[in-house]
Protein backbone atom coordinates (compact mmCIF):
# COMPACT_ATOMS: atom_id res chain seq x y z
CA UNK A 1 0.00 0.00 0.00
CA UNK A 2 1.20 2.95 -0.80
CA UNK A 3 2.34 5.78 1.93
CA UNK A 4 -0.89 7.75 3.32
CA UNK A 5 -0.11 11.73 4.20
CA UNK A 6 -1.72 14.37 5.82
CA UNK A 7 0.01 17.50 4.02
CA UNK A 8 -1.20 21.04 4.89
CA UNK A 9 0.50 24.48 4.55
CA UNK A 10 -0.50 27.54 5.55
CA UNK A 11 1.00 31.08 5.65
CA UNK A 12 0.99 33.11 8.65
CA UNK A 13 1.63 37.33 9.22
CA UNK A 14 3.90 36.60 12.31
CA UNK A 15 7.54 36.01 12.60
CA UNK A 16 8.60 32.48 12.95
CA UNK A 17 9.39 32.97 16.77
CA UNK A 18 6.07 33.32 17.49
CA UNK A 19 4.09 30.41 15.15
CA UNK A 20 6.75 28.17 17.23
CA UNK A 21 4.93 28.87 20.53
CA UNK A 22 1.45 28.80 18.62
CA UNK A 23 2.85 25.33 18.44
CA UNK A 24 4.27 24.28 21.33
CA UNK A 25 3.22 26.48 24.07
CA UNK A 26 0.77 25.00 26.42
CA UNK A 27 -1.48 27.98 26.60
CA UNK A 28 -1.48 28.38 23.11
CA UNK A 29 -1.63 24.45 22.48
CA UNK A 30 -4.66 24.30 24.90
CA UNK A 31 -6.70 26.61 22.52
CA UNK A 32 -6.13 24.54 19.59
CA UNK A 33 -5.35 21.05 20.70
CA UNK A 34 -9.37 20.28 21.52
CA UNK A 35 -10.69 19.68 18.06
CA UNK A 36 -8.31 16.67 17.66
CA UNK A 37 -10.70 15.26 20.22
CA UNK A 38 -14.29 16.94 18.84
CA UNK A 39 -13.81 19.91 20.72
CA UNK A 40 -13.14 18.75 23.92
CA UNK A 41 -12.11 21.56 25.98
CA UNK A 42 -9.85 19.65 29.32
CA UNK A 43 -8.23 17.66 26.09
CA UNK A 44 -4.47 18.75 25.67
CA UNK A 45 -1.03 18.40 24.87
CA UNK A 46 1.87 17.93 27.64
CA UNK A 47 5.82 18.08 26.55
CA UNK A 48 8.69 20.10 27.20
CA UNK A 49 9.43 19.59 23.57
CA UNK A 50 13.05 18.31 23.53
CA UNK A 51 14.71 15.89 21.61
CA UNK A 52 13.48 12.39 23.23
CA UNK A 53 11.51 13.31 25.56
CA UNK A 54 7.30 12.53 25.50
CA UNK A 55 4.74 14.16 23.88
CA UNK A 56 1.45 13.01 25.84
CA UNK A 57 -1.73 13.83 25.10
CA UNK A 58 -4.80 13.81 28.00
CA UNK A 59 -8.28 13.88 28.33
CA UNK A 60 -10.03 15.87 30.74
CA UNK A 61 -9.06 13.38 33.14
CA UNK A 62 -5.49 13.50 33.04
CA UNK A 63 -5.54 10.04 31.15
CA UNK A 64 -3.69 9.28 28.73
CA UNK A 65 -4.90 9.25 25.23
CA UNK A 66 -1.94 9.29 22.91
CA UNK A 67 1.41 9.03 23.49
CA UNK A 68 4.63 9.79 21.64
CA UNK A 69 8.13 11.26 21.86
CA UNK A 70 10.02 13.89 19.92
CA UNK A 71 12.65 12.36 17.89
CA UNK A 72 13.60 15.77 15.87
CA UNK A 73 14.40 19.11 16.90
CA UNK A 74 15.42 22.46 15.25
CA UNK A 75 13.98 25.48 17.19
CA UNK A 76 12.00 27.33 15.21
CA UNK A 77 12.29 25.70 11.75
CA UNK A 78 11.73 21.67 12.35
CA UNK A 79 9.86 19.77 15.01
CA UNK A 80 9.06 15.73 14.18
CA UNK A 81 7.30 13.59 17.12
CA UNK A 82 5.19 10.25 17.26
CA UNK A 83 1.94 9.88 17.96
CA UNK A 84 0.47 6.72 18.82
CA UNK A 85 -2.93 5.60 20.09
CA UNK A 86 -2.26 4.19 23.65
CA UNK A 87 -5.87 2.17 22.92
CA UNK A 88 -5.15 0.31 20.25
CA UNK A 89 -2.12 -1.89 18.52
CA UNK A 90 1.22 0.14 18.06
CA UNK A 91 2.36 -0.03 13.93
CA UNK A 92 5.28 0.09 13.44
CA UNK A 93 6.89 3.63 13.26
CA UNK A 94 9.31 4.66 11.27
CA UNK A 95 11.58 7.90 11.06
CA UNK A 96 9.10 9.91 9.35
CA UNK A 97 5.90 8.78 11.07
CA UNK A 98 4.09 10.93 13.36
CA UNK A 99 3.45 14.78 13.12
CA UNK A 100 6.25 16.97 11.42
CA UNK A 101 6.55 20.59 11.57
CA UNK A 102 8.40 22.74 8.72
CA UNK A 103 8.72 26.98 9.54
CA UNK A 104 10.13 29.47 7.40
CA UNK A 105 9.72 32.48 7.09
CA UNK A 106 9.97 35.37 4.48
CA UNK A 107 9.42 39.02 5.29
CA UNK A 108 7.83 38.69 8.17
CA UNK A 109 5.54 35.27 6.63
CA UNK A 110 5.89 32.50 8.13
CA UNK A 111 5.17 29.35 5.99
CA UNK A 112 4.45 26.27 8.34
CA UNK A 113 3.95 22.91 6.87
CA UNK A 114 2.56 20.25 8.44
CA UNK A 115 2.95 16.33 7.99
CA UNK A 116 1.39 13.70 10.07
CA UNK A 117 1.05 10.17 9.52
CA UNK A 118 1.75 7.52 7.50
CA UNK A 119 -1.59 6.10 8.37
CA UNK A 120 -1.40 3.48 5.72
CA UNK A 121 0.49 1.17 8.69
CA UNK A 122 -2.89 1.56 10.28
CA UNK A 123 -6.12 -0.17 9.91
CA UNK A 124 -8.81 1.99 8.26
CA UNK A 125 -5.90 4.33 7.46
CA UNK A 126 -6.99 5.89 4.51
CA UNK A 127 -10.57 6.96 6.58
CA UNK A 128 -7.97 7.96 9.36
CA UNK A 129 -5.68 10.27 6.90
CA UNK A 130 -9.19 11.94 5.80
CA UNK A 131 -10.16 12.10 9.32
CA UNK A 132 -6.96 13.90 10.93
CA UNK A 133 -6.88 16.32 7.32
CA UNK A 134 -10.15 17.45 8.08
CA UNK A 135 -8.90 17.92 12.10
CA UNK A 136 -5.60 20.01 10.56
CA UNK A 137 -8.15 22.04 8.55
CA UNK A 138 -9.73 23.17 11.84
CA UNK A 139 -6.50 23.38 13.82
CA UNK A 140 -4.01 25.47 11.18
CA UNK A 141 -6.47 28.68 11.17
CA UNK A 142 -6.54 28.39 14.71
CA UNK A 143 -2.37 28.38 14.78
CA UNK A 144 -2.97 31.41 12.56
CA UNK A 145 -5.14 33.49 14.64
CA UNK A 146 -2.87 32.71 17.81
CA UNK A 147 0.28 33.51 16.29
CA UNK A 148 -1.12 36.76 14.48
CA UNK A 149 -2.43 38.37 17.77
Amino acid sequence: MAKLFVDKTIQINAPVGRVWEALTRREDTDIWAPEFSSGSPQFHIESNWQLGKPVLWKDQNGIIIVEGEVTALEPDKFLRFTVLDVRGAKPPVTEEDGITYELSEQNGVTTLHVLQGDFSAVHEGEKYCQMSGATWDRVLPKVKEIAEK
